[in-house]
């Protein structure tokens, strides 16, 4: 894929801005997920971990929301749906 890691990320975040979902990428002991707090939807993200991990896991969390009917730049649709086929 020729884009750039931090362009992907930049991309989940703005796909995360229109399902409103907070993203937060922050240092700890943890490998990263979604949560639900107080009703409202979160994705965390290790800044530790590589790049590529931190994309992994962003991929497999919106993989789980119904994403039909958002538009999502091609290359990040891509990019989710290949991560897929990517998994153990």
């Amino acid at each position: 894929m020729a884009n750039k890691p931090e362009k992907l990320i930049a991309l989940f975040e703005e796909l995360a801005d229109k399902l409103n979902i907070k993203l937060l990428q922050d240092k700890g002991d943890f490998t990263g997920g979604s949560c639900l707090v107080e009703d409202e939807n979160f994705i965390v993200v290790n800044k530790r971990k590589p790049v590529e991990q931190r994309l992994k896991i962003l991929a497999q969390e919106f993989r789980k929301k119904d994403l039909s009917d958002i538009y999502i730049v091609p290359v990040l649709r891509e990019f989710i749906e290949k991560s897929q086929f990517q998994s153990k």
